[in-house]
């Protein structure tokens, strides 16, 4: 599948981004700063999940590097980012979807 002329990591079927599993996720309750990848902040334990409405969802590769994001709220995912890497390990790219819009692809240089 691609956006544009980009291949993604990922499927898309009507408009939703379908993010593969991950094995390493952590919960927080909100995000800091406007740089990305998102500053997940306030970590939350599995269990604290349901007294919350909002909360956000960090997916990690096995070094730690956060690779995916999802914002949900009542249980529905409302925005959620994909993130690669260059091999320097500086943000390459960041997908953004938005619940309903088509994603969008941001590139970063080197």
């Amino acid at each position: 599948m691609t956006v544009g002329a980009f291949p993604l990591p990922f499927s898309i079927q009507e408009n939703k981004m379908e993010l593969p599993a991950y094995d390493h996720s952590r919960y927080f309750v909100s995000y800091s700063g406007v740089k990305l990848p998102l500053n997940l902040v306030n970590p939350l334990e599995a269990g604290e999940l349901d007294n919350r409405n909002t909360y956000f969802c960090g997916y990690y590769d096995a070094e730690g590097k956060m690779v995916a994001c999802e914002k949900r709220v009542y249980g529905e995912v409302e925005f959620s980012h994909l993130y690669e890497y260059h091999a320097s390990g500086n943000l390459k790219s960041a997908t953004i979807e938005m619940a309903g819009d088509e994603p969008q692809r941001l590139e970063f240089p080197e």
